[in-house]
């Protein structure tokens, strides 16, 4: 099942009357469930191989190197304006481009246009996301390894 054909489901789904489509093809399933007017959601169950090629299902648990929950910054306040990068796609989020490996940025990393903040996997394909402007990593929203909704809020940077 390739990605646009997801996106096309999920257009369907959001501009149609229905609620729910539940699809499997080739060994994969895909439930997609409408919860509030314009709210698409995907769900896909483990099939039981890792996020990464070669890898068991036993070596994906979240670990603490690879940032297995989401940091937040006692020093962001309100006033302070922020460029939210969101997820283009639907998919898993990892910040770490392995388990056992260090995440891309941490909490105050300063990035340019073009760092990879972390991966999101659609479909066993390994999505880097990257940065669209230069500042420092304020907030980090998402949890290692939780599922992500097409323009969710992944990272709030402080230009």
């Amino acid at each position: 099942m390739d990605l646009s054909y997801v996106k096309k489901l999920i257009k369907l789904l959001s501009d149609s009357g229905i609620d729910e489509i539940e699809l499997e093809e080739e060994g994969t399933r895909i439930k997609l469930v409408k919860h509030q007017k314009n709210s698409v959601s995907v769900q896909q169950p483990f099939m039981g191989s890792g996020p990464f090629p070669g890898m068991s299902s036993a070596s994906v648990a979240p670990s603490a190197s690879a940032g297995a929950a989401p940091v937040a910054s006692p020093e962001v306040t309100p006033s302070v304006k922020y460029h939210e990068i969101k997820s283009p796609i639907v998919g898993t989020f990892y910040r770490a481009p392995a388990p056992d490996a260090a995440p891309f940025v941490e909490l105050g990393t300063q990035i340019g246009p073009g760092t990879v903040l972390c991966i999101v996997e659609a479909m066993k394909l390994m999505n880097e996301i990257e940065s669209d402007v230069s500042g420092k990593v304020a907030k980090i929203l998402v949890e290692n390894g939780q599922p992500v909704e097409y323009d969710q809020t992944l990272f709030l940077v402080e230009k």
